[in-house]
């Protein structure tokens, strides 16, 4: 092994720490008071703040298939029935349809699922009515953003050391390359790592979905959670990477990010998502904010299933609505999610992807040393500041790149800097030395809380 190879094998060990980006734990599950079926449903607060209602009248997603790469989607959940089509197992752990939930966060999968694609189901009464056709989601429980739509369930291993020994370099590639193979044309990554870096590994794989014209909806991550920029795959040009916003609709402290790949900000506080089971809970983060917008897109494809991927994005961010400075920016992207001006509005047809080409970045960004870990892609547009306050949990702060550590000392005349520098370095070092390889960057963004049973799972 060179000294190249093995420098290369410990900085994708040491970067590419892939988390759940935005599933919430508390110590244990809180319980909150039993509620009614259709208060499920009046929880579901962005069908109606989104657009998406109206966006109904137009397409509601069927014929679309939409792949969940997460820790794998129980297709049992009563809101989920006829939901899941087909799935595959990237981790080498769980079952070759990929419903069998796993790693550190299991119910993640199922969280995101229904909230992208959930039918609801009908109420428990002694002569049960028949299961909800797609056509027609069923009175109570979850519906999702494209309640016609189907899912591929893609299970992974991610956020804890995986006992079959297959790392994210190789899950991701996997995960995305079947996805595109069996007919999604719509591919929801609701998981994150806490750099912008990403292995070469994932190259030929989303150049593979980019060529092969497939969406790709990524969570920009929680800052919360030690996302304080936004970190890979969601910093991959061509991915439409979403923000999160919390109840005000302005850019969420805890349950989002910011960086120059963010397209459009969705929907992340007060979220509500199917348990494993049966149950239902209610969570916040990124995660939920990116199948709101996966379903959105699902939506367009299923009203123009010729429309390419670059026009569908280009769809979603141009219909927008801006948000925080003018134009793109950090915080929101091109702005706030309108589901209903994405399906209605007249959009005038992009030449290229608004938010650029892995295929481009590849052929500029992958010459040289292949061993050095290839720099963070940039963008030409103007970004403003960002001004968010610090997050509620404390998170450690990397040094301004403006100025250097013996600079900063001069003009303070101390060495405060240092030892605030070493510190900072001392946490990074002891949690990565606690969670070695694919370690958990603990993204908890609030409390998850279980809200009803809602059914059993048959």
């Amino acid at each position: 092994m060179t000294r190249a190879t093995a420098r290369l094998r410990r900085t994708a060990s040491a970067l590419l720490a892939m988390t759940l980006a935005g599933v919430s734990l508390a110590a244990g599950l809180a319980v909150a008071p039993a509620a009614q079926a259709d208060e499920v449903r009046d929880k579901e607060h962005w069908l109606a703040e989104s657009g998406i209602t109206k966006a109904w009248e137009v397409s509601k997603g069927a014929g679309v298939k939409v792949a969940v790469i997460d820790s794998g989607v129980d297709a049992g959940h009563p809101d989920l029935k006829g939901a899941v089509t087909g799935g595959y197992d990237a981790s080498g752990a769980g079952t070759a349809n990929g419903q069998k939930i796993l790693g550190i966060k299991p119910e993640h999968g199922t969280l995101v699922a229904t909230m992208l694609a959930g039918r609801g189901h009908q109420p428990a009464s002694p002569s049960p009515s028949p299961s909800p056709s797609p056509a027609t989601a069923g009175p109570d429980g979850m519906v999702g953003v494209a309640p016609e739509a189907e899912i591929l369930s893609v299970s992974t291993w991610l956020g804890s050391a995986n006992p079959a020994g297959k790392s994210d370099q190789d899950q991701i590639p996997a995960a995305v390359r079947w996805a595109v193979d069996n007919g999604a044309s719509v591919i929801n990554i609701s998981l994150g790592s806490t750099t912008p870096q990403w292995p070469q590994s994932w190259d030929a794989a989303f150049l593979y979905a980019e060529q092969k014209d497939v969406v790709i909806v990524a969570a920009a991550g929680n800052r919360v959670g030690g996302n304080l920029q936004v970190g890979a795959p969601a910093t991959i040009p061509g991915v439409l990477t979403v923000a999160g916003l919390d109840r005000k609709g302005v850019a969420s402290v805890d349950s989002s990010s910011q960086g120059i790949s963010i397209g459009v900000a969705a929907p992340a506080e007060n979220l509500l998502g199917g348990l494993p089971g049966g149950g239902y809970a209610e969570w916040a983060g990124t995660s939920g904010a990116a199948p709101i917008v996966a379903g959105v897109a699902a939506l367009i494809r299923s009203k123009w299933p010729e429309m390419s991927a670059k026009q569908v994005i280009n769809r979603i961010v141009s219909t927008a609505k801006d948000a925080g400075p003018a134009g793109k920016d950090p915080l929101y992207g091109f702005g706030v999610l309108n589901a209903e001006a994405a399906l209605k509005d007249s959009v005038a047809e992009a030449a290229v992807n608004p938010l650029g080409s892995i295929s481009d970045w590849i052929r500029v960004h992958r010459r040289g040393n292949l061993a050095t870990p290839a720099p963070v892609p940039t963008a030409d547009v103007a970004t403003a500041i960002p001004t968010l306050p610090d997050p509620t949990v404390p998170a450690a702060k990397a040094p301004s790149q403006r100025d250097s550590a013996i600079g900063g000392a001069v003009v303070i005349g101390s060495a405060g800097l240092f030892v605030v520098i070493i510190a900072a370095a001392a946490f990074q070092l002891r949690r990565a030395a606690r969670n070695p390889g694919l370690a958990h960057d603990d993204p908890d963004t609030g409390v998850l809380d279980t809200v009803d049973s809602g059914g059993k799972r048959s």
